[in-house]
């Protein structure tokens, strides 16, 4: 999501507390190196030139780049909550409203330069470095976990593992449509009208879909595999 990392006030596993300068100066090079330069620049000898400092002074706080990313993931996280807490949980939305707003907020987010961006080359980091993939399997957990509380409030007749089958159906659908209309990408002029697209269609799945109908189109899957 294309939110500002803030100072969280707490000290997390590491040797480093957010909010102290040289900390802050780090994470910020980490994420300007990783958007604009990519995975491939995202080592701590580039981040620290990046930052203005020695590759001492770096891996003193931060020893491996792994703990980079699982700062700005967990940094992510926490003002995504916000957001959520702020526009998404309110008690006189309905269910409704509420899946229609997340399908704005990601898809809005994915036409940001931060987001289309940031997302690709941790994917690409995850490629190669699976404790990289778990934090990012971590992070869309998250958003699958929400997805699906809305899905099952709307549709009390899935059963559990219906409702994560929908809500990851969901996620997968708008995080599907970075490498096509996020920032810079071919069609991204059109997202404003994927964006109706999306709440009509995804909105009208979770309330409609049976557990017969995902049966059967699990069942289809197999028998074509």
């Amino acid at each position: 999501m294309e939110v500002a990392t803030q100072h969280s006030g707490n000290l997390r596993p590491g040797t480093y507390a957010r909010g102290t300068e040289t900390v802050d100066a780090i994470l910020n090079a980490a994420h300007t190196v990783l958007i604009e330069e990519g995975a491939s620049a995202f080592t701590l000898r580039r981040i620290a030139a990046a930052s203005g400092m020695k590759v001492g002074n770096v891996s003193y706080h931060f020893p491996r780049k792994e703990m980079l990313v699982q700062i700005l993931l967990d940094e992510m996280l926490d003002n995504y909550d916000k957001i959520l807490e702020t526009r998404v949980r309110q008690p006189d939305l309905s269910d409704e409203e509420r899946l229609r707003l997340i399908i704005v907020i990601c898809l809005e987010d994915i036409s940001g330069k931060r987001t289309t961006r940031l997302f690709t080359e941790l994917w690409a980091l995850a490629n190669h470095n699976g404790f990289i993939a778990g934090r990012v399997h971590a992070f869309y957990q998250r958003i699958h976990d929400f997805i699906g509380e809305i899905v099952a409030a709307l549709n009390p007749a899935l059963s559990p593992d219906d409702v994560h089958t929908v809500a990851l159906y969901i996620s997968a659908s708008m995080e599907g449509a970075t490498p096509f209309l996020g920032f810079e990408k071919p069609w991204e002029a059109k997202m404003p009208a994927i964006i109706r697209l999306a709440s009509h269609a995804l909105i009208g799945l979770a309330k409609t879909i049976t557990p017969a109908e995902i049966a059967g189109l699990r069942a289809h899957v197999a028998a074509s595999s």
